[in-house]
């Protein structure tokens, strides 16, 4: 009995190690991937699938770990969104900027409240996924030809520049469009950050403003 009882501490320790071992591997996933132009959620579908990570509660354990990267762009931008917070009553740039990401959010959770539990049933699989990244990737690579056929050019009068340089320079109806290109994000293989950087980008943001302002729309997203 007492060899058995050793033998079974041994084994639930193997268990113990190996659930360890591949947590840790999605969390390497996540960081890596959460705000480059790739899906963080997709290439966690596809890891889960490669370590035979799964179970019930693993969709719900890939989007907890998405709470670090959300605490990392809180202290990133710590400073820009005090200041927000505590200039909304007199400043007007802040009640914009405030008002700019709520209204890019607001299509995201009217999408998601109604697609939500069909795309989790269809698509959250390896090969819509892995189809999801190669399109994903012709868009970004035709996006990033355009931008700089129209903006990267010179002439005697200096650089060309976007119609948005800055995120203060954003309207409402800028960020509105931004927030319906962040819903192609619904699709699990779709980059949340490719969509509203290169989005953005597409819409005339500048590579700056579509980035900066990709950041600030993940905090409400990720929450």
């Amino acid at each position: 009995e007492v060899a058995l009882a050793r033998r079974l501490c041994a084994e639930f320790d193997d268990l113990d190690l190996i659930l360890l071992a591949k947590a840790a591997i999605l969390g390497i996933v996540e960081g890596l991937t959460e705000f480059l132009p790739i899906s963080s959620t997709g290439h966690l579908i596809v890891a889960s699938s490669l370590l035979g990570f799964r179970g019930e509660q693993v969709a719900t354990f890939e989007i907890a770990i998405q709470t670090g990267a959300m605490f990392a762009v809180i202290w990133e931008y710590r400073r820009r969104l005090i200041g927000a917070v505590a200039g909304i009553a007199r400043d007007a740039a802040a009640r914009r900027f405030i008002i700019n990401v709520a209204v890019a959010f607001m299509p995201a959770v009217v999408f998601g409240l109604l697609l939500g539990k069909a795309i989790k049933e269809r698509l959250f699989h390896p090969v819509p996924v892995a189809a999801a990244f190669v399109v994903g990737g012709l868009i970004i690579l035709w996006a990033e030809a355009r931008h700089r056929r129209l903006y990267g050019a010179r002439d005697i009068e200096g650089r060309r520049h976007a119609r948005v340089e800055t995120v203060d320079d954003m309207s409402a109806l800028d960020a509105f469009k931004v927030g319906l290109m962040q819903c192609l994000a619904l699709i699990p293989g779709t980059s949340r950050s490719g969509a509203t950087i290169i989005g953005g980008m597409i819409l005339g943001l500048s590579r700056k403003a579509a980035t900066e302002f990709s950041f600030y729309l993940a905090i409400p997203t990720l929450i």
